[in-house]
């Protein structure tokens, strides 16, 4: 077996027989353990999350790129950057030599990115089809740049734009709020994987289902250690990092 074929969607890795049968393949595998591992050192407080991350958001990348999914490459790409950026964020001191902490949102911040995130989720339920139409589009504008030598893609509607739509403005939203160490991006990737669980129960696909369950108890970890940090540092007299 050539190194190449290892990433490639159709080299099994395992085949379950739940549902109506599911073939995971060895880049998704090796993407979702190195996910697991990213959310895991994140709840710990561990910059070497952000090293899981890339490994993680590149490998599927190349899954979406194979799969015609141009729109979630996208959002992969995005994810790649936040991952870069965090892990500066994380490492850098201030002027005062201060690091950045766990804490929470202030109120107007919260309330700044509730109305922000409910502003986005309908308007991209709206208009999510021509959205992400457009972005498989510009996706494989760009890579034909670099020789891929691909057609336009076909997608079809989607068949849940209002989950869709909630779970993408969630994802984005809850990595910039993990990159910035606020404890409510935990509690975002707590319900985003609830509606994923839920979601992908519903359309059948159990082993994905699954995997975000095991997602969710990871994040509802996270979220615990976070708010216990979190509530420890808030009585104490520091400057506000912004």
């Amino acid at each position: 077996m050539d190194f190449l074929s290892w990433f490639d969607i159709n080299n099994t890795l395992v085949n379950f027989s739940i549902g109506g049968g599911y073939a995971m393949s060895w880049i998704e595998a090796i993407g979702t353990i190195f996910g697991l591992l990213c959310i895991w050192f994140a709840s710990k407080e561990k910059t070497i999350n952000f090293f899981f991350g890339l490994i993680n958001v590149t490998l599927f990348c190349i899954i979406f790129f194979q799969i015609q999914l141009y729109g979630l490459l996208l959002l992969q790409v995005f994810f790649f950057c936040a991952n870069i950026y965090g892990w500066f964020a994380w490492t850098k001191s201030n002027t005062n030599g201060d690091s950045l902490e766990i804490r929470w949102l202030s109120k107007p911040k919260l309330a700044m990115t509730v109305a922000l995130s409910a502003i986005a989720i309908s308007l991209l339920t709206l208009y999510i089809n021509p959205v992400f139409f457009a972005l498989a589009n510009f996706a494989v504008d760009v890579l034909n740049i670099f020789g891929a030598n691909l057609a336009d893609p076909t997608l079809q509607p989607g068949a849940f734009p209002f989950w869709d739509a909630t779970m993408t403005v969630l994802s984005i939203v809850a990595q910039i709020l993990m990159t910035r160490k606020y404890v409510e991006n935990w509690i975002l990737w707590v319900v985003i994987n609830i509606i994923s669980v839920g979601l992908y129960a519903a359309q059948g696909v159990y082993a994905l289902s699954i995997q975000y369950a095991i997602l969710l108890f990871v994040a509802a970890n996270g979220a615990r250690c976070w708010i216990a940090i979190a509530n420890r540092n808030k009585p104490q007299v520091r400057k506000a990092i912004a």
